[in-house]
């Protein structure tokens, strides 16, 4: 058995398609099916249901993908481990992170990249449910999604910092000089908030239904830069995390105002599976997160808009927070 075949196996899966599977690992399609079928024949089991096209794995072969999956992270695992030893990391690092909290990820890809010069990062926007299945699928090294998430199965969890929520709203805005709003008050202004597959939007829903208010924003978005585009205008409000601030801060004329709400929420951090060895890449991440102080990072930040605003500096218990 040779890794090349493993690696055509997780091709074709990943694609569903014999020719994309050939493409992607730069071969010709007869060469990646003829690799498959003597990888069949190795193992003694079919692997491929065959048709007209590509029909899906047989239950021997989703096993068999498991494995492969397993070997080839294993594979890059001990490459990795070899070029510590040779003096430097090495290799690329596949982070995966949730769409709200992308705008942070900065905060610890820089100083890694800074600590590991001859490492590299790929980036994905993904959904939890992406994480989720990206990580058990050996297609990701460390994720940045919501900690409480039941969906996450066997994971090693790395808190970083607790989402809170804030409104930010025209100058000329009803609210805009109230020292903390309420969410039934902002569900009267007019909104642009993140759509409804959005975990960000189910969680706000729920504060708004606790309140007694149903939000129907007249604009959605399934990005935070979808958002922060309507408010230049300064006719729109929204509600966003703190983190947020840290890339796209407070546009012109717009001002922040606090929530009231529950006072601990959902936290934001890193997941990488729940297996040994742990891959280095993804260790080496941890070790500059635990020093890189996104949680007061975000709290200096939040405290800097809120004086900018007008507003005497609050302390993070009194702010809502969530995902």
């Amino acid at each position: 058995m040779l890794l090349r075949q493993l690696e055509y196996l997780v091709a074709l899966a990943r694609e569903k398609h014999f020719a994309r599977a050939a493409d992607a690992c730069y071969v010709s399609q007869p060469s990646l099916s003829a690799a498959i079928r003597k990888l069949e024949q190795e193992l003694d089991v079919p692997i491929v249901r065959r048709g007209r096209r590509f029909e899906g794995l047989t239950p021997e072969g989703e096993r068999v993908l498991l494995w492969a999956q397993r070997i080839l992270a294993e594979q890059d695992a001990l490459r990795h481990e070899l070029s510590v030893l040779r003096g430097g990391l090495t290799g690329t690092l596949r982070l995966g992170a949730i769409p709200t909290a992308m705008p942070v990820v900065s905060l610890l890809t820089t100083p890694f990249c800074e600590r590991h010069g001859n490492a590299r990062v790929t980036i994905e926007s993904l959904s939890s449910r992406d994480i989720t299945h990206k990580l058990a699928e050996f297609d990701l090294d460390v994720a940045m999604t919501y900690l409480d998430d039941d969906t996450l199965g066997q994971v090693r969890k790395t808190p970083l910092y607790e989402e809170r929520y804030l409104l930010l709203t025209p100058q000329h805005s009803p609210l805009a000089e109230v020292p903390m709003a309420t969410w039934s008050q902002v569900a009267e202004l007019p909104l642009c908030l993140l759509s409804p597959d959005m975990r960000n939007r189910r969680i706000m829903n729920g504060y708004f239904t606790d309140d007694g208010a149903i939000a129907t924003p007249a604009i959605e978005s399934d990005t935070v830069s979808g958002l922060y585009s309507h408010l230049h205008g300064n006719h729109w409000s929204t509600v966003i995390s703190h983190a947020w601030l840290h890339m796209f801060g407070v546009p012109d004329g717009m001002r922040v105002v606090p929530l009231k709400g529950p006072a601990d929420g959902p936290r934001v951090g890193l997941v990488i599976a729940a297996r040994s060895p742990e891959p280095v890449l993804a260790r080496a991440l941890l070790d500059v997160a635990r020093q890189a102080g996104v949680h007061k990072a975000l709290d200096d930040l939040l405290d800097v808009h809120l004086m900018g605003s007008g507003y005497h500096a609050i302390t993070s218990k009194s702010l809502t927070v969530g995902t």
